[in-house]
This record gives structure tokens, sequence and C-alpha cells, in this order.
């Protein structure tokens, strides 16, 4: 939205759609693998300009992460740079560090996720910028946050997710105890890394929106936007900490259920006659006293239907009873034919979908979760599936404009064309390795 441009000296943005709401917004983001790009991502999407800063020859670790295109570079980076522009900048040589100052100075944010004290180190903290940009929003991903005996420390989703108690309620409990029976169990993704993210990502637009409040008052805009990990993840857990400090319970691990929730669960099911050696399951949802009644009648037990089943925490002190009736239902069944029973009665229940059903699905398909994005080549290159920018917001067309770029694809554009760098100063940067050939 263009009421959001700051005050300070901006580069126009060329091929930005104006109906999207971050449009004339310039974005500089100086962070690589996930947390802090998975912000730009978003931001990008919603029609920001996104530059991104990568080291020369070697670019952002994430292009060479998981699994590799015929060209080398990773299909998740095609997704997570998707909408930005790459520029080479060796950060560690004086002349770089001054290159991505000018950039800071032209820009509305800038993005990072350093260990903290690193951009302090370099003379590109908030002191050293806000004399010369008073309007910049620093956007700041670390581990543990800026400040407190823990903000030294390297930060990494795994550790964070850990040290945040997530990782303690997720796996199997100890039947005696309750606490947690062996390792916990990791979803199969870097989760710490992306809710990070998105807090980033709410944090900055809510700075943009403070900025023009201040603006208006002739305050200065700019501010610091400290997001950490540990942090993000706590925000997630829900009232753990309440009910501790209210009631001492400590919550532990409960397996495909959710402790103090019934019936919530996942429910073993008839393989499939397509793969009648691979186990089946589906997620019931019945935790509302009126879906858990219409779900009682519809497996045929009425019987636990009543006054002592009436209410969630009536059902709570009858959880095995109640999860043993459904899944010897279930058991009689493939999950194709629990849903379509289930759905029939408005009891939410989906089988459990890897990644191949998702792209498939006609909601997704119906919905344009997932487009195809072009990725251009010589020969004429390939397009690769990416789930759509979401939420969907009325009047915006978030498709992505294009894929992750080549490494240093944009240099000439933004350090000549925008900077003002000449062509000779841009050469001997180049053979100086300050800047990417």
């Amino acid at each position: 939205m263009r009421s959001f441009a700051s005050s300070s000296e901006s580069i126009p943005t060329k091929v930005t759609p104006q109906n999207l709401p971050l449009a004339g917004i310039r974005i500089l983001e100086v962070g690589q693998v996930i947390a802090g790009p998975f912000c730009g991502q978003l931001l990008g999407h919603y029609g920001a300009e996104v530059i991104k800063v990568e080291p020369p020859e070697v670019g952002d670790p994430l292009r060479v992460w998981r699994e590799r295109d015929l060209d080398g570079v990773s299909p998740w980076w095609r997704s997570i740079a998707r909408n930005k522009k790459s520029v080479t900048i060796d950060m560690r040589k004086e002349e770089g560090r001054r290159l991505v100052k000018q950039l800071a100075i032209k820009s509305d944010v800038m993005i990072e996720n350093f260990k903290p004290g690193t951009l302090e180190k370099w003379n590109l903290g908030p002191a050293d910028l806000h004399p010369l940009n008073p309007s910049l929003i620093f956007t700041r991903v670390s581990g543990y946050g800026q400040t407190g005996p823990w903000s030294s420390r390297p930060g990494y989703a795994s550790v964070c997710e850990a040290e945040s108690g997530f990782r303690y309620i997720n796996g199997t409990p100890d039947p005696d105890t309750g606490a947690l029976l062996g390792p916990p169990i990791r979803p199969n993704l870097s989760l710490g890394d992306s809710v990070a993210g998105l807090h980033a990502a709410f944090g900055t637009v809510l700075a943009l929106l403070a900025r023009k409040s201040h603006e208006a008052q002739g305050q200065p805009g700019g501010q610091t936007v400290d997001v950490s990990i540990f942090e993000s993840m706590i925000n997630l857990m829900e009232g753990i900490i309440p009910e501790y400090d209210r009631k001492g319970k400590i919550r532990g691990p409960s397996g495909s259920s959710l402790t103090g929730i019934v019936p919530t669960n996942a429910y073993p099911c008839k393989p499939s006659p397509d793969a009648p050696t691979v186990p089946a399951y589906i997620v019931i949802g019945a935790n509302s006293d009126s879906i858990y009644s219409r779900l009682m009648t519809a497996i045929e037990r009425t019987d636990l239907i009543g006054p002592a089943y009436a209410q969630n925490h009536h059902r709570v002190e009858r959880q095995a009873e109640i999860e043993d009736a459904i899944s010897a239902w279930t058991r009689e069944r493939t999950a194709e034919e629990v849903e379509e029973i289930l759905r029939a009665v408005s009891v939410p229940a989906g089988r459990v979908l890897n990644v191949k059903d998702i792209v498939e699905s006609e909601h997704a398909q119906a919905r344009g979760l997932v487009e195809d994005v072009p990725v251009p080549k010589a020969d004429g290159g390939w397009s690769v599936k990416m789930s759509r920018a979401v939420p969907v917001l009325e009047g915006c067309d978030t498709k992505t404009r294009w894929a992750g770029p080549e490494l240093g694809e944009h240099n000439r554009e933004v350090l000549i064309g925008e900077l003002g760098l000449s062509e000779e100063e841009f050469g001997r940067l180049q053979q100086e390795g300050v800047v990417g050939k």
C-alpha cells in the first residue's frame, strides 16, 4: 500500500502489481536459509520489492539443500526465494558492507537472521543506519532474541524447539508417569524457523503501520522488530504456562491424541485395497458436545451418549472407553469409508494425506493452492509446483511473479541501474571479489 511508504529516499518498483498491499515497500534481506528468508518470501508475495544479498560464488546455503533439480539447484530455493532479486555482495569485505549500507539507506525494511551482534560488528546495526535512514525498520530474527543471557548462543530451530517445551509434548507418553517416553518426535521440517518467519512478517507489517503513525506526528518511524525462534515457539504453546501456574500441571506428550480433549485422535482403519500392506489412519475431531453425539450415533454406540458423556470434562474421565469404541468401528472400514460416513453427518474427519495426495486434491486444485512457476533457461527450462501465498486477500493477485532467481541475477539491475555504480566501478568490484560475477 502506497501509504506505507517511507519519507526516506526510495527506488521505484517496476514489476510489482500495484493492487498488492505492500507495493512500494522495499525490503533488504541479508538473512540466510529459512527464518529470515521465509519472512522475506511472505512480504514479497504481497507486493514488497525484496532484494536478497547473497555471498558471491556460493550463495544462500539453501540453494543446494535437500533435493536438487536438473541444474543442481534445490526446488525449495525456487520457492522460498520467489519474487526476490538476487544480488551477490561479500559482506566480509569493507566495500561490500558499504554497498549494503547504501542499499539499506534506500530501503524501508532490513531483514537479518545473523547471530546477535554481527551487524553491529560490521557497523550495519540500528545505531549505524538509523542516523542515515530514520525510517528504517530492522527485522531481526535470532534463536533467543537480541538481549538476555542466551542471546549470544547460536540459534538453531531444532534446539529452540526443544528448549521452548515443544519437543517435550511431542512423542509417546510414559504410561506410569505421563512424562516423555524415549526421544521426542520431530516433525520432518524446520518448524521453528518457519514459525519465527511468520512472527517476523507479522511484526514487520505492525512496524510499518506504526511508522506511518509516528511520522504523521513528526517522530522517527524506524524501529527494531526483535523475533526469536525460542519465543515464537512458546507463543504456540496454548495454555501450558497458565495451567502450570494455576494448577501445577506440566503438560506432557500425548501420542496422537490431545491432552484434555476427547475425542480427537488418529484412528486405525482397514488398509485400502490399492495398498493392502500400508497402515491406514483417519483423524477424527469430535470434541464439541453436539458433534460427539452425532459421532456416537453414526458408529451405533448411543450407549455412550448421556449425562455421563455430555461435556468434554465428562468424556476425559472416560477417554479409554470412548477411544476403544471408535477404534473398534474404524478398524472394520477403510479410511475412505469412514470419511464418507462421518462427513454425511457433519463429523470432522480426514485421511492422513501425503504431498502427492495434496497436489492431486480436487479442493487444492479448485482453490488454486498449487501453482506452476516457470524456471526459464536457455533451452526453455521447466516449471516447479509451489504452494500459493495465503491468506487470500480479496482483490489481490498474489500469484508468484518469478521463481527463485539465479545467483547474482540482478547485480547489474540493482547496483548499476539503481545504486548508480559506473561500469568501471562495477567491474572493479567484481574483479576484487566484492561483487559476484
